[in-house]
């Protein structure tokens, strides 16, 4: 990645992105209020995308090659990349995780999210696996937002990976560690979904690019209750755990700016899970 290849960005276009990080954000929210036990993952897509649309944006998933839908649905051993189906229904416990990315104008949001699939009455499934998968996704969302707080103080953009990973290390379920994925990591976002630099959710040797005002980023934890190697399937998508252990994803799009950072793809711009880390979005206007 050469650091000249970094668009910053000015406050004006992180306005702008601000509009496809909340059609984004409504997606998302739209998808997790109709996740229930009996649904299709396709259905699901249909939701996100209905809910993009209404909000004057299209899906950016869709604009990549070879991908025909506007969410990644992926259950319980499946990390990223999972495609909608009308033949993969949700079942009460099981652990999903949706990202969803919208385009407005000529700017992008991408973000993701974890559910744990209730019964049909909307309250949890009691029983040991299931409390371990709503943990996994707990660890994963707050490494998430380590990571966004770390981004807050940082000097170089590699000391975010060395929170999350810090973090993410520092739990434990009954002795057993969590395993980070490293295949796969997060991203740039501007005017495409996926530009530099590339944002480590684990400690790398290089200290990474200088955090700077206009800097853009998605940044993605992908997070398992085992090893952490995993396979493709057969529909060249689904990145899934060889081992068959459980994952979880989230992702949210954060801009940094003169007076602080906003995160894009949160509705309080972050106000709420970065307020125990001391810190307070400082929206644009």
């Amino acid at each position: 990645m050469s650091r000249n290849s970094v668009e910053l960005k000015t406050n004006e276009q992180i306005i702008l992105m601000r509009e496809a990080g909340l059609a984004t954000a409504a997606a998302l929210s739209a998808v997790r209020k109709a996740i229930r036990p009996g649904i299709s993952t396709l259905e699901l897509d249909a939701i996100a995308e209905a809910t993009i649309i209404a909000k004057g944006g299209h899906s950016n998933f869709k604009l990549v090659h070879g991908y025909a839908h506007t969410i990644c649905s992926s259950v319980n051993d499946e990390v990223v990349h999972g495609i909608p189906s009308a033949a993969r229904i949700l079942k009460a416990g099981d652990i999903v995780s949706i990202d969803a990315g919208a385009e407005i104008g000529e700017w992008n949001g991408d973000s993701a999210m974890t559910v744990i699939v209730p019964n049909e009455d909307g309250t949890p499934v009691d029983s040991d696996i299931v409390r371990k998968r709503q943990i996994l996704s707990d660890v994963t969302e707050q490494s998430l937002w380590v990571g966004i707080a770390a981004l807050a103080k940082a000097e170089y953009l590699n000391e975010v990976g060395v929170a999350i990973e810090e973090y993410i290390y520092s739990q434990e379920i009954n002795g057993a560690k969590y395993g980070i994925l490293e295949e796969y990591v997060g991203h740039g976002i501007g005017r495409s979904m996926h530009e530099d630099p590339a944002v480590y959710n684990y400690a790398v040797r290089e200290k990474g690019f200088k955090i700077k005002p206009g800097l853009c980023v998605a940044i993605e934890p992908m997070v398992v209750a085992g090893n952490q190697r995993t396979k493709v399937l057969k529909d060249g998508w689904t990145v899934s755990t060889k081992d068959g252990s459980d994952a979880s994803h989230w992702e949210h799009s954060i801009a940094v700016h003169e007076k602080g950072i906003w995160v894009l793809t949160a509705v309080d711009g972050g106000a709420e899970k970065l307020a125990p880390f001391g810190i307070k979005p400082v929206p644009l206007s």
